[in-house]
């Protein structure tokens, strides 16, 4: 599946952002689907994870509480939605698909989108 993602920029602290990652190529609600980060010398980390049918989500403590992640098969598109940012949530953001859910690690996702610049200012 070919994921391009879009809605990335610069916002203050306390401000609101929302990413989204449309797929192409495949059955979209074939997958479950993921939002990464990765922040300039820092390893990739995970965000948020959806289910296909988008009945199950799985959180990173860091942002639970401030990021809701979302998904329309209609639309092909996985969303995820920031509010409350901070300068630590400054990073490239990339969305990943898998077929098995509640993957956490990058190294379990084959298919990766580009990824989009968040930054946070303080």
């Amino acid at each position: 599946v070919q994921l391009q993602a879009s809605g990335g920029g610069v916002v203050q602290a306390g401000g609101s952002l929302r990413l989204s990652c449309t797929a192409s190529g495949r059955t979209f609600s074939d997958y479950n689907m993921a939002w990464f980060r990765q922040a300039l010398g820092k390893e990739r980390e995970f965000v948020a994870v959806i289910s296909w049918s988008g009945s199950s989500t799985i959180y990173a403590d860091s942002v639970r509480g401030r990021f809701t992640i979302s998904r329309d098969n209609a639309k092909n598109t996985v969303y995820l939605q920031m509010n409350s940012l901070k300068p630590e949530d400054t990073a490239v953001y990339s969305c990943a698909a898998s077929r098995t859910f509640g993957l956490t690690s990058s190294y379990e996702y084959n298919d990766w989108g580009q990824g989009t610049l968040v930054t946070v200012s303080s």
